[in-house]
């Protein structure tokens, strides 16, 4: 069951677990604000822990308001994109063949028919990113089930506008936001073990932020960097 603590115009979504200490967030993009409480806190002890960090929560808001945001891409001649983290440059030709995308030194290559859409375009440089992801996240996958002793039975790559992974432990199964290819690879590769530890431990519990900090020692750092990052173009809502 999940209760709300009304700070000022500040609004707290308290939910109590199976654990030892307090955890309060302030989530992507919007800033909404979470507080997990052991089963037996009283809500007005949480409620004035929650005031105690008010400053720290208007910060974290203030941070993700400023944030950078890309503005929407157009797919035309000299337009910025990012791939694993660094920037480079769109080439767009024009022939009368199918539709296809190369990388260069500091350069993309989109070669798509005379009088192509905008959407067209889209959709050919997100197949080609999503063909990226599928040559690596396998690798990691593997590598991180004989660290971790599980097994992944699947995974599934989705644009997803509020989280960068999701994992379905009753089916093995865990899900990829697409937009992680523009990310550093090092970063894929946090949410990868992050997402494959939730088939250990279910739950942002007391253990699984231990397994996380056994397994994945930057894990604080690679999760400030990737929300710190640009932000998609499109509207994102929670």
């Amino acid at each position: 069951m999940t209760e709300t603590i009304q700070l000022g115009d500040i609004a707290i979504d308290v939910t109590r677990k199976d654990v030892k200490h307090v955890h309060l967030s302030v989530h992507p993009p919007s800033g909404r604000v979470t507080l997990v409480a052991p089963q037996a806190t009283r809500l007005e002890v949480a409620r004035a822990y929650a005031a105690s960090k008010l400053g720290w929560i208007r910060d974290q808001q203030a941070k993700l308001q400023s944030q950078a945001r890309e503005t929407p891409r157009q797919f035309v001649e000299r337009e910025s994109h990012y791939l694993w983290g660094r920037r480079y440059l769109l080439s767009v030709v024009e022939k009368d063949e199918k539709p296809s995308v190369r990388l260069s030194h500091r350069q993309i290559t989109l070669t798509m028919r005379p009088g192509s859409t905008r959407a067209k375009r889209e959709a050919a440089m997100q197949g080609w990113q999503r063909s990226l992801l599928h040559e690596v996240v396998p690798e990691l996958i593997r590598k991180w089930e004989a660290k971790l002793g599980v097994t992944v039975t699947g995974y599934f790559l989705q644009r997803m506008k509020t989280k960068w992974g999701g994992c379905n432990h009753r089916a093995g199964h865990i899900r990829l936001n697409s937009e992680l290819v523009k990310k550093p690879k090092d970063l894929l590769e946090y949410v990868i073990v992050h997402e494959m530890l939730h088939l250990i431990e279910h739950t942002h519990s007391e253990k699984f932020l231990c397994l996380l900090s056994k397994h994945y020692p930057a894990w604080l750092e690679a999760r400030a960097e990737l929300n710190e990052l640009p932000l998609g173009a499109e509207t994102w809502r929670e």
